[in-house]
């Protein structure tokens, strides 16, 4: 192999690069050309042979060439001629064209070469004004968006952050910072969450991207204001290697967020007074007539045992008419819940997950949730059987419950989990929802689910004793967990379709 390598001639060598070469004597006469220069400059090897490089530079640039060339004879090194200085020559065409020239010097017995090497300069600074310009595109772009960018080195544990990163951080000089320092600047009940998303996100069973939402202290004035960030995690061996993406400052938009939803909380206590006020006055209409009946027998029965009138089929009479009305009443109120709840039930096979996301999607918009939203939702769940509506409405209630009791919290999380379990002998499904608020003692839990049982100053106290009807009408059974620690956590099993 070495032995046919040094066989190879110069010729062959020569005509096998890609860049334009040219071998002169040291009076500039051109003794070889590769093929990449025939093509550069339009004419053939023979064409070239004999005559002088000069003749091939524009000529209001030869002046400048001889000086060039002059200099490279008094100290012949390999240097570039073009640097900073190109040089314009012209092709067979007439096209002038900019160049760089490097020389390097061979030296022969009695004879110096000179070996030529042409660069189309424009293509560089095409690429060059190409990279300007889209610098320039992508800094308008972060300005117009108010976007940071980062880059986490995992190995090293240092940040690398531009201007609008350092700013927000509070930190306007370092262009680097070190993880600790950088997360220094989290709020503390914020970085568990974030960490966590950057833990699932450094699995290398996962597709790397990092998403979050946080709270960042500056700590220059004690200001907090709200950070969105998103990136991508890179793998070098199956290990996380960095992790790049970009940040946003969307304080405006929470607090906006909040304001809306205090409005909407608002509207929402006048429609469910409205609501009590109509079903209130249903009930009463319908126990009106029944209980003046009560009275007024209770009060034959009262009169006669005062007056010592003691008639039995009087009193039996009276009696029999306060049991009769009341069955009516009860008869009534029946009547009047099977009117409110009336239609048959009506089920099908439904994926537990995807009506997790539509109920979540009826409360509120993305863009509207001011709350952390954690979803542990199992994959592969084999559909339940089920009334669509009425299990939406539950986890709608479930959800605004949780949202409420979680007011006051500096970072309110609503956690949902769907799992399976097997209960009497039967595989479930089963739905946990769970919030970081006060929390609820065991003596208001066990009372919970009892009609018009409430905890709210606004609330009727029907919500959660419907949601379980509901739930039970569907074959499963809906209860809360006494020891839960923080928070509240309600449970609620559907069965599996057949």
């Amino acid at each position: 192999m070495i032995d046919t390598l040094k066989n190879l001639s110069f010729q062959a060598i020569f005509d096998a690069s890609a860049d334009a070469m040219m071998l002169t004597d040291d009076a500039g006469r051109i003794e070889i050309v590769n093929s990449a220069a025939e093509q550069l400059f339009g004419y053939t090897a023979d064409e070239l042979s004999d005559l002088t490089l000069e003749m091939l530079i524009v000529p209001r640039y030869r002046k400048q060439y001889r000086y060039q060339q002059e200099f490279f004879f008094t100290r012949p090194i390999k240097c570039s001629m073009g640097a900073g200085n190109e040089l314009v020559a012209m092709n067979r065409n007439g096209r002038e064209m900019l160049l760089d020239i490097s020389l390097s010097p061979i030296n022969m017995p009695h004879q110096l070469h000179v070996l030529i090497t042409f660069n189309i300069a424009n293509r560089r600074l095409d690429a060059q004004e190409a990279l300007r310009a889209s610098e320039e595109r992508l800094r308008l772009a972060k300005q117009a968006a108010g976007l940071g960018i980062f880059d986490y080195d995992f190995k090293r544990n240092i940040v690398y952050w531009d201007e609008q990163m350092r700013i927000l951080w509070g930190k306007h000089s370092e262009k680097t910072v070190n993880y600790e320092e950088f997360v220094a600047a989290i709020h503390p009940e914020d970085r568990a969450a974030r960490q966590t998303a950057i833990d699932k996100a450094m699995d290398p069973t996962t597709n790397g991207e990092f998403k979050a939402e946080y709270r960042i202290v500056d700590p220059n004035n004690g200001l907090e204001r709200w950070i969105f960030a998103r990136g991508q995690v890179y793998f070098e061996a199956g290990q996380a290697n960095r992790l790049i993406g970009v940040t946003r400052d969307i304080t405006e938009q929470k607090d906006f967020q909040k304001k809306q939803y205090k409005q909407r909380k608002e509207a929402e206590i006048m429609i469910k007074q409205q609501v009590a006020e109509r079903t209130a006055s249903a009930i009463a209409h319908e126990l009106n007539q029944p209980l003046t009946a009560i009275s007024a027998y209770g009060e034959v029965v009262l009169q006669a045992l005062n007056n010592d009138v003691l008639n039995s089929d009087n009193l039996k009479n009276a009696l029999q008419g306060c049991v009769e009305q009341a069955q009516r009443a009860g008869r009534s109120l029946h009547e009047l819940l099977a009117f409110l709840q009336k239609g048959e039930l009506i089920t099908e096979q439904i994926n537990l997950n995807d009506l997790i996301h539509d109920a979540l999607n009826n409360m509120y918009t993305d863009d509207d949730r001011w709350f952390d939203l954690v979803l542990h939702l199992k994959q592969h769940l084999p559909p339940v059987q089920c009334n669509r509506i009425q299990v939406q409405k539950v986890l709608v209630n479930l959800f605004r419950n949780a949202v409420e009791a979680m007011s006051g919290s500096d970072a309110p999380t609503l956690t949902i989990t769907t799992t399976r379990h097997i209960m009497a002998g039967k595989k479930m499904a089963v739905v946990v929802v769970q919030d970081n608020g006060p929390g609820v003692d065991r003596a208001i839990a066990k009372r919970i689910f009892e009609p018009f049982f409430t905890t709210k100053t606004t609330g009727i106290g029907m919500g959660l004793d419907i949601s379980r009807a509901l739930i039970e009408a569907n074959g499963g059974q809906l209860w809360i967990d006494p020891d839960a620690g923080q928070g509240a956590k309600f449970h609620f099993s559907l069965p599996f379709a057949p």
